[in-house]
This record gives structure tokens, sequence and C-alpha cells, in this order.
């Protein structure tokens, strides 16, 4: 298993449609993912479970990863995140 934290760095945060992104992009993994704020833990690859974590602009997330690849989701799941879920 690996973690990493990550800073929420687009301007709407977390909201519905980054969250599809993550989702989607963690959808294309074997590893379990869990995605932590403060002491909420929830499913990486659940949109709902994102969506309750209401994490705004500058929300520090904890990502967790085990699986065969686990290295290559934090990767992309990382960089998902750096770029602001892609949103415009």
């Amino acid at each position: 298993m690996i973690a990493q934290s990550v800073t929420v760095v687009n301007a709407l945060g977390l909201h519905a449609r980054a969250a599809a992104r993550f989702v989607h992009r963690a959808g294309q993994f074997r590893s379990r993912i869990r995605v932590a704020r403060d002491s909420q833990t929830v499913d990486g690859k659940s949109i709902l479970g994102l969506l309750l974590l209401a994490a705004a602009r500058g929300t520090v997330l904890d990502l967790s990863i085990d699986g065969d690849d686990e290295a290559q989701a934090m990767a992309a799941l990382v960089d998902l995140a750096a770029r602001g879920f892609e949103d415009p």
C-alpha cells in the first residue's frame, strides 16, 4: 500500500464534474483506492463518496492505494489533482 496527500487546487473544488473525472480515472485501475479528509474515508471509485467529502479549494486529501497497479494509479490520480481535475 502507498499513500500520498494532494491539495485541491481548482476554483470549484471537488464538485460533481471533477469527482466524475477522478472516479473515471480511478476505475481504470484494479487497485483499491481510498480518499480521506480529516477522519472521513471514502471509496475513490464512488462519485457519491467523493462528493460527501465536500472538498473545497485548498482542502488536503489523503490518497491510499493498495494493489498490483498502485504506483501507476497514484501517479495518474496525483497528476489529475495537480491539474485541477481538468477543470477549464
